[in-house]
């Protein structure tokens, strides 16, 4: 893809001079659990001078762009903490979705901060392409239902699907403490920026096609199918600013090992 026609190293950027000049993270409330980083990232695409719709609870992803086919969902996560993965409620993360392209932003900020501490700043941050997360286009996330369960038969039992999902974080070495951009290698990259790390995932042996819960024994049974492109390499690159550290990224050896096993390879 042209860098012309995205605005994902624009978004970097402001976040890196944001970080570098210290914008801090700003807690509206003590009751503000979610939006405190949205508001940060807001910010960003703000102070760039871009459109965008969205924000809100429920909302996928949090801001779509006006003027561009793009979207950008945000995850705060709180360090030292839970960074290895995080819960996507309403959608499975993808690199499209709606016929817009979408990109995430993962901001870590200190967990151990003062009780009374309303401000706080960046750890670091990553910004990468949705396929970097998981390459499948196809799924269409929708919650179901069946009634006649409870004793009188009048139950509804609602099927609201709950992903967990691998952070930039745990899938690299080489993002901590620093800002960095991941990115599709067939995108071309304005000046300004350097690649600091070749990047590759594999497709593993088999998919999950369903799934079946027992309510008498509450078990739950994956339905496996083969996967007709295992093996496939999705390969990335990440990128900093240049200024920014060269310290090299790489994909984490042991997240490679489990992903293996889980697929009995």
């Amino acid at each position: 893809m042209d860098y012309q026609e995205t605005k994902c190293f624009e978004i970097f950027r402001a976040c890196v001079d944001a970080i570098h000049d210290g914008e801090l993270i700003k807690q509206v409330s003590r009751g503000d659990k979610e939006f405190h980083f949205q508001n940060w990232c807001q910010k960003r695409l703000e102070t760039i001078g871009l459109h965008f719709e969205g924000t809100g609870r429920n909302i996928y992803p949090d801001f779509c762009l006006v003027e561009r086919s793009e979207g950008y969902e945000i995850k705060g996560l709180a360090f030292p903490g839970r960074e290895k993965d995080y819960d996507a409620n309403s959608n499975v993360p993808s690199g499209m979705h709606n016929g817009r392209c979408i990109f995430y932003i993962f901001g870590r900020y200190p967990s151990d901060k003062d009780a009374h501490q309303i401000e706080y700043p960046v750890i670091d941050l990553v910004l990468c392409h949705g396929d970097f997360l998981n390459a499948q286009h196809e799924y269409v996330h929708k919650n179901k239902h069946i009634r006649g369960f409870g004793t009188y038969g009048d139950i509804m039992i609602r099927d609201r699907k709950m992903y967990v999902v691998p952070t930039p974080f745990v899938l690299t070495t080489g993002t901590a403490g620093l800002s960095t951009l991941i990115l599709p290698e067939d995108y071309s990259v304005p000046e300004g920026f350097v690649c600091v790390g070749d990047l590759t995932r594999t497709e593993g042996k088999q998919l999950v096609a369903g799934y079946s819960f027992d309510l008498r024994t509450n078990e739950i049974r994956a339905d496996m199918v083969d996967n007709p492109t295992v093996g496939k390499v999705h390969k990335f690159k990440a990128y900093r600013c240049i200024g920014q550290s060269k310290r090299p990224v790489t994909m984490a050896s042991n997240i490679r090992e489990t992903e293996f096993n889980e697929h009995g390879e």
